[in-house]
């Protein structure tokens, strides 16, 4: 690695941080420099949320030091290190859903006249600062209220209302469309234009090619190796990162795409929502990956809320050929229906406990003896199958579903709808937040579904990936379905076309 230049900002010299007898940074360094955009870059699991934990106070190192702008910088909590110019955006939401969007990008720096807190003037300045982001969002509007995206737009504004040397930006694409994220990486320009060094964490390598000056690879809690973004590949950065070479992101179909003459499984038609979306018609056959693409706000997510039983709409819903009438998820599993969340965390699993009560927990019935009992050697001996089968990384089947990493937390999710076998399964952003050693390992599983039968959902703000898994894709636009596109017309282009309205 080379030595720190006159123009950097930020040194980590040897870094060491262990929890018990688990090494998670092994002498750790890096070199970050002003007005540059920094990525760090490995799978889950690699040390970067580690890292990023201790230049945020969060942790402190078991060995080595840190200097930020020439001085030893050694914070306890966030907050003195956003005191002394580093401040970081994270991929976990910190908002608080019960208060407003102006309340969280200002809290604990609410502007107050006489020791009480002046609402007027906090509405002002976080208007000010979202204005001055661009973001979409209204400052009076409680948290609670709004999407995803939308939260994690706020969560940005909140890292970047406060002056900073040094900005760390952990993810914050996961749930954004393309749209929204260009409104991120102008305001990176910017920052960058002021002199300001950006550390950037991202599994999507599209835009890791077209944001970073440097690029830092971590493998195990070491470093590997920095490279300038103009002097590498994506195929490069992959095999330093995973320690092995990936030839295919995508990986191809197993079996033929089902053939015309087949059935569908689903059957959807005139599905409306006032306000959301309307007359929306679509099939999905056995074993095909139907993808759903279109920019943050289209309706795609809440299209498949209500198919699912979890918001009510008009239309006429079929499976294999009989109409039901699903107003809630108790009767959308039962008619064998299954839903991957986009929101893992708060929807999809419940952190605190073991990983085996998260696999089997949609599917207790099953293990329920004749008196009510459950079977306790059965429900086991189910998630196990399923640990080895999707290949999860845990120490037990009693480990804290909350202590293993992204890309396992989402197989974990994939396991508890797999135990239900479902006719259709639902997929909502199924590698958000995931690194790309574990997004192949999705993949493969989603063509192990399809290639079984399985009819697939897939819906995505990723277009790459939509285009590499997707046999068809139905492009939504503000709540309208523009198009279903298939064979040669699965262009980038195309899609993109129909998903902005510019082609109807």
């Amino acid at each position: 690695m080379n030595a720190p230049t006159a123009d950097t900002i930020l040194t980590i010299s040897d870094i060491s941080k262990t929890f018990g007898t688990v090494a998670a940074l092994k002498n750790m360094h890096l070199d970050v420099r002003r007005g540059r955009v920094h990525t760090l870059l490995g799978e889950n699991g690699a040390g970067k949320s580690t890292l990023m934990k201790i230049l945020a106070g969060v942790h402190q190192p078991t060995a080595g030091h840190i200097t930020l702008d020439g001085q030893p910088y050694h914070p306890t909590n966030p907050q003195q290190a956003a005191a002394l110019g580093l401040t970081i955006v994270f991929q976990e939401l910190s908002l608080c859903n019960n208060m407003t969007v102006g309340e969280n990008i200002l809290a604990t720096r609410e502007p107050a006249t006489a020791g009480f807190i002046n609402d007027r003037k906090l509405t002002r300045k976080a208007a000010d600062i979202v204005k001055a982001l661009g973001l979409p969002v209204s400052v009076e509007e409680k948290v609670g209220n709004l999407s995803i995206a939308q939260r994690q737009l706020v969560e940005i504004a909140k890292g970047l209302s406060v002056e900073a040397k040094v900005v760390i930006l952990d993810e914050p694409t996961s749930s954004l469309s393309d749209s929204e994220a260009e409104i991120l990486f102008q305001i990176i320009e910017c920052l960058k234009e002021r002199g300001t060094a950006v550390i950037y964490i991202s599994h999507r390598m599209e835009e890791i090619m077209r944001l970073s000056d440097d690029i830092t690879v971590i493998r195990d809690g070491e470093y590997v190796a920095t490279r300038q973004r103009e002097t590498v590949t994506i195929e490069e950065l992959i095999a330093l990162m995973v320690g092995r070479k990936m030839e295919e992101i995508y990986p191809p179909r197993t079996v033929a795409a089902p053939s015309p003459s087949v059935e569908p499984v689903l059957s959807v038609e005139k599905l409306t929502r006032p306000g959301e979306f309307a007359d929306i018609s679509f099939d999905v056959k056995p074993g095909e990956i139907l993808g759903f693409f279109g920019l943050i706000g289209s309706g795609r997510s809440e299209i498949m809320n209500a198919l699912f039983g979890m918001r009510t709409a008009q239309g006429t819903v079929r499976l294999n050929g009989r109409t039901v009438n699903i107003d809630s998820p108790v009767k959308a599993i039962a008619s064998g229906l299954g839903f991957v969340t986009e929101n893992r965390k708060e929807e999809g699993l419940v952190l605190s406990h073991s990983v085996e009560s998260n696999i089997s927990m949609v599917a207790l019935q099953d293990f329920a003896g004749r008196l009510g009992f459950l079977r306790r050697r059965a429900e086991r001996d189910a998630a196990v199958a399923e640990v080895s089968r999707l290949a999860i990384k845990t120490r037990s089947l009693d480990t804290p579903t909350g202590a293993l990493s992204g890309g396992n937390q989402q197989k974990i999710v994939l396991a508890k709808w797999l135990l239900t076998k479902p006719k259709v399964l639902i997929l909502d952003e199924p590698t958000r937040g995931v690194d790309v050693g574990a997004k192949f390992e999705i993949y493969k599983i989603i063509r192990q579904l399809a290639a079984e039968g399985t009819a697939i959902l897939l819906i995505s703000s990723e277009l790459p990936e939509v285009l590499g898994m997707s046999d068809r894709v139905a492009v939504m636009h503000e709540g309208d379905l523009g198009a279903i596109v298939a064979g040669t017309d699965l262009t980038p282009e195309k899609i993109m076309a129909f998903a902005t309205g510019l082609t109807s």
